[in-house]
């Protein structure tokens, strides 16, 4: 019988509880997946091994499935050319090439303390676990370089990814740093399949590793944070998705990327939250409105983006060191480290960028954004801009 009587505390309780319910099942879900992967690990490692110790031919494999599916019939993924990608899936993770990859890794600043990355016995003895203190990683990894961490690292970090994203790495993706970078961030941000097939066609990895990125950040933050700040930023990020195959003004821009938030959040990166568009900063009796406010969730710093349809201007970034300063005055938390500004713009010199943001004590950074495919490296230069177009254009008309 449902109680009568009022209890004051039974809807925090209830939404407690149901909070609980959602994270276990949530927590077994992965729990099942991280078995099947590292069973399906298992398999491909004994095949592996079979085959280069015993002398087993390719047809051991046909035979393995239909022993397999006979003895569990209620499974699924026992088909010949599962087993086969199960073996190249232990083969190709296993390799010299992809282990090596893990110990760079393992050098950039984490988001978990190292307890939590590397195993115990990696770790110098006297190693203070405090997030953010690097300078106990050199002793870290020159243990860890001596030892089994870089499988055992990798082994639990494709356990964290369902088995058709790695069908699909396997399938498109073949460089060692690619792979990997693929792996964590589908580990980190939850990539659905659709979602990793469009960052792989986008070139994430390669906009990763191979574009400059501009900002302060080692000037107006602490190493550490520096590094994570770094981390955060991109050089570029692709807006395809908005679909804009036009001019635009700035709070149009705005508009789609707030209508299509998780499709940019994705984009950003991991850790961002969304706190508001438009964010009113008052200053005496003056209003100031940021374009777009986010709170990242490890950095512990409040992100604000401002968005340019046209190229960076060196008055950009005493704009955005402004809303900084507010930002820090009136909404930043005891505990939070100093705002971050991004200048998001259609395009910008890098050198420009640099002595504009030299005397900033703010950090600030200045990425573009691309709206549409680039151009092949060797059409760039031999087609007609859009301005060349028009003009050619406006004369035909005058002359007509």
């Amino acid at each position: 019988m449902t109680p009568t009587l009022p209890l004051p505390d039974y809807p925090a309780f209830l939404a407690a509880l149901k909070e609980r319910i959602l994270s276990a099942r949530t927590s077994a879900a992965r729990a099942v997946n991280s078995e099947l992967i590292l069973l399906y690990w298992d398999i491909g490692r004994g095949i592996m091994e079979k085959q280069r110790t015993a002398g087993w031919g390719d047809a051991v494999v046909e035979r393995l499935a239909a022993d397999l599916r006979a003895g569990f019939p209620d499974m699924r993924g026992f088909s010949a050319d599962n087993l086969w990608r199960m073996r190249q899936f232990f083969a190709e993770y296993s390799t010299p090439g992809f282990l090596e990859q893990a110990v760079p890794e393992m050098k950039k600043p984490r988001r978990k303390s190292l307890e939590q990355v590397v195993p115990e016995s990696v770790l110098p003895d006297s190693a203070n676990l405090k997030p953010g203190q690097n300078q106990i990683w050199p002793q870290a990894v020159a243990k860890f370089e001596g030892s089994a961490a870089p499988a055992d690292f990798l082994r639990q970090l494709v356990a964290e990814v369902p088995w058709g994203h790695h069908v699909e790495l396997l399938k498109k993706i073949k460089a060692p740093a690619a792979r990997l970078y693929y792996l964590r961030a589908t580990a980190q941000l939850g990539w659905s399949r659709n979602v990793l097939l469009n960052q792989i066609k986008a070139g994430a990895y390669e906009r990763a590793v191979a574009e400059k990125k501009t900002h302060n950040f080692e000037l107006a933050l602490p190493e550490y944070l520096a590094e994570q700040a770094d981390e955060m930023l991109k050089s570029s990020y692709n807006l395809e998705f908005l679909g804009i195959r036009r001019a635009v003004k700035e709070r149009e821009l705005e508009d789609r990327l707030t209508a299509r938030l998780q499709q940019f959040i994705l984009e950003l990166g991991y850790g961002f939250c969304f706190v508001g568009r438009q964010y009113r900063l008052a200053l005496g009796a003056k209003e100031y409105f940021v374009d777009l406010l986010f709170y990242h969730r490890f950095l512990k710093a409040l992100v604000a983006f401002d968005l340019k349809i046209g190229p960076f201007e060196p008055e950009h970034a005493g704009k955005m060191d402004f809303y900084l300063n507010l930002l820090n005055e009136k909404e930043r938390a005891p505990d939070d480290q100093p705002s971050i500004g991004v200048i998001l713009c259609a395009e910008k010199d890098d050198v420009e960028v640099e002595f504009a943001l030299k005397t900033k004590t703010n950090p600030i950074g200045v990425a573009e954004y691309q709206l549409q495919p680039k151009l092949p490296a060797g059409l760039k230069g031999k087609l007609p801009t859009a301005k060349q177009l028009a003009d050619v254009v406006k004369k035909a008309k005058e002359e007509g």
